[in-house]
């Protein structure tokens, strides 16, 4: 039951509600650097090895580790991508939007923390506190991209949402810098060079920040927001007929259907890349956390560059055309993977992969934003839009475990990541022979 003194008026551009929306870029984006890029994959790698030996037992069932660890970014992703439409419907029907994004927050903040306990004697426990981990952060981020029309007016949304990207960098960068301090000289904080116990406190670390600092953030959003008053019966449903209609939508339309069956493929590619990365570089290659962690904090830096490069690209040639180059560098980056033996190979494919990931994420984005009709349901557009970027993820990480499992070699995996940023290449080329395709 909704009381009368929880419902306030929304005041759009309050500074207040501005900031501590921002605020959660930067308590959730910890989990996106320590957790899924940097010092987790490496850890996870360490624990599971045995000299060369990299089957593990996970309840019972044998199993390569790294084929493991992207296994459970695909169930969580899977699992966020059929709920997404039912939570929001629920939320939606409720009023309750802030609730919902809290939950996930708390499932994702205390799956990292219970990464503390994980070590080679409970993989089970490992596992699935990442896969919780994971499942917060992309089910919290569905909610949190929900309030920003509530809360800005449409001029200022895009403005608010680079400071939020810019506040979850920076945010993310300070903590694993700290973490980073830790692993590399661990002697300043009393333990030895061999103790694990850095990389332990790092994750109990994100898990404090995230929950920290998300609590600025849940004590000025509203409580409450638009309660739809649908039939209860439908609640189970609505969300689920709205992606249905979008989906109907989108197949009358040639350019957006040919667009988003290349934005896919590329998602595939890019996302797979972005959470397998490090595992690669520790595995196939053999770095240490020495030149990893430093490596993959280098490509956000070099992110950022990239981005910039790419928007000024757009604007010039357009975006159609920036982020057919941007894709074609993907492939080059891919092929040139599979031969790299050593850590100057690594660093140079890195770099490169910083140039053109910041660029092309917000490309696709913002193509996909130019090719919408002419509505003012801009919403349930890009709810199919990251029900689709959620999707690609599980397919990309999926694919990437069965086809080490299949030959062997992360190598391998590598390679099929270049067949699928040649698909959706492919697809790009034939909306930009369409006349009425410059976007």
């Amino acid at each position: 039951m909704i009381k009368r003194k929880d419902i306030r008026v929304i005041k759009k551009g309050d500074p207040k509600v501005v900031n501590a929306w921002v605020m959660y870029d930067w308590a959730n984006s910890v989990y996106q650097l320590t957790i899924a890029s940097t010092i987790f994959p490496i850890y996870y790698n360490t624990v599971t090895r045995h000299g060369n030996d990299f089957m593990v037992s996970f309840f019972g069932f044998k199993v390569i580790n790294t084929a493991l660890y992207s296994w459970a970014i695909a169930a969580a992703y899977l699992i966020v991508a059929i709920g997404s439409p039912l939570f929001s419907s629920m939320a939606d029907y409720t009023g309750r939007r802030k609730g919902f994004m809290r939950a996930f927050t708390l499932i994702g903040a205390t799956g990292c923390g219970m990464l503390f306990f994980f070590d080679a004697s409970h993989l089970e426990l490992g596992v699935i506190a990442f896969a919780l981990g994971t499942l917060g952060y992309g089910g919290s981020i569905v909610f949190y991209n929900s309030f920003l029309p509530v809360i800005a007016e449409p001029e200022d949304q895009d403005r608010i949402s680079a400071r939020g990207y810019s506040m979850g960098y920076l945010g993310g960068v300070i903590l694993l810098l700290f973490n980073l301090l830790m692993i590399m000289k661990p002697e300043l904080f009393g333990f030895d060079k061999q103790s694990a116990m850095p990389a332990r406190i790092s994750f109990l670390s994100v898990f404090i920040w995230w929950i920290g600092f998300s609590s600025i953030t849940f004590s000025y959003l509203p409580k409450y927001v638009f309660r739809k008053r649908t039939s209860e019966g439908r609640i189970l449903t609505n969300g689920y007929r709205e992606l249905q209609r979008v989906f109907v939508e989108i197949r009358k339309s040639y350019r957006l259907s040919i667009y988003l069956t290349a934005f896919f493929f590329l998602m595939m590619g890019m996302l797979t890349t972005m959470f397998m990365a490090a595992t690669f570089g520790e595995k196939e290659l053999g770095l240490t956390e020495s030149i990893l962690i430093p490596t993959i904090l280098g490509i956000q830096l070099v992110a950022m560059f990239g981005a910039w490069f790419f928007a000024r690209l757009s604007g010039r040639i357009g975006n159609l055309k920036a982020l057919i180059i941007s894709v074609m560098v993907w492939i080059i980056i891919c092929i040139y993977a599979f031969t790299i033996r050593g850590a100057g190979g690594f660093i140079v494919a890195a770099l490169f992969i910083g140039i053109v990931m910041g660029g092309s994420q917000s490309l696709a984005r913002s193509t996909y934003s130019k090719m919408l009709p002419d509505t003012t349901d801009h919403t349930s557009f890009f709810s199919f839009y990251d029900v689709m970027e959620k999707l690609a993820t599980v397919a990309g990480t999926f694919s990437f475990g069965i086809i080490e499992v299949i030959t062997g070699s992360m190598r391998y995996s590598v390679l099929s990541i270049a067949i699928f940023f040649a698909i959706g290449l492919i697809f790009l080329l034939m909306l930009l022979k369409r006349d009425n395709a410059a976007v």
